[in-house]
């Protein structure tokens, strides 16, 4: 089953929506739960768009499966059932899931197509990953498989298959082999970009329905931008 987008109402775009899971696509800048900010998360606009689509009166059960980076787009899974809370959790947690990106890159990197493994070690006062090539105290096995799929005039598009998931993975180990996302100064780009995010996108997401147990595949638009406009 492919996705198509079924709503856009107050610049929320749903990929995937039926009884049991809601899928949408995350804007940069947005946050998918509540933190030190106060910003609105992406949870209770979700929470807030099915309360009047479908006149719940009362509170609205939304379960948060898994995160995206606030300067980052992309694909967001949110479960509506405490049952398929509960599956998905373990789907993501076994790593039952084909989760692709597309990265926009300074320079190319030395192979068009590699697996990329370091061991992250992550420093939390500085909410930063660092790669090493061996392993390191406190460090985690990170592996990544990337491929280059366009070249554009200055930069270039990566698809990246991630095979663990760890804070900060893709643009840590992007950063480690001289490729560092565009707009990424914490990983090592020159400038950032006009609005604050960078341009690594959830592209596509693929897993067993929780309930129906049918392959399910969400393909999400990259944003509106001369840069990712020039990858499609």
């Amino acid at each position: 089953m492919s996705s198509k987008i079924i709503s856009n109402k107050d610049n929320l775009q749903i990929l995937f929506e039926d009884n049991h899971i809601i899928a949408v696509n995350k804007r940069v800048g947005d946050i998918v739960q509540g933190d030190k900010t106060g910003d609105a998360p992406l949870s209770e606009i979700v929470k807030q768009y099915i309360a009047e689509k479908y006149n719940k009166p009362g509170a609205v059960f939304l379960g948060v499966v898994h995160r995206l980076d606030r300067p980052t787009s992309g694909i967001v899974i949110f479960a509506r059932t405490t049952k398929a809370l509960t599956r998905l959790n373990k789907l993501f947690s076994e790593r039952k899931t084909q989760k692709s990106y597309w990265a926009v890159v300074k320079n190319s990197p030395p192979k068009k197509a590699d697996t990329l493994t370091h061991y992250l070690k992550r420093n939390p006062k500085q909410n930063k990953s660092y790669a090493n090539s061996n392993e390191v105290p406190d460090s985690k096995k990170a592996i990544l498989d990337y491929q280059v799929i366009k070249n554009l005039d200055r930069y270039t598009l990566l698809e990246i298959d991630l095979k663990t998931g760890r804070h900060h993975q893709i643009r840590s180990q992007l950063s480690a082999i001289g490729c560092p996302i565009k707009g990424d100064l914490k990983y090592g780009f020159n400038r950032s970009n006009p609005d604050g995010g960078i341009h690594l996108h959830a592209r596509k997401l693929v897993f067993i329905h929780p309930v129906k147990k049918e392959e399910i595949s969400i393909v999400a638009p990259t944003p509106k931008d001369p840069i990712w406009n020039a990858c499609n």
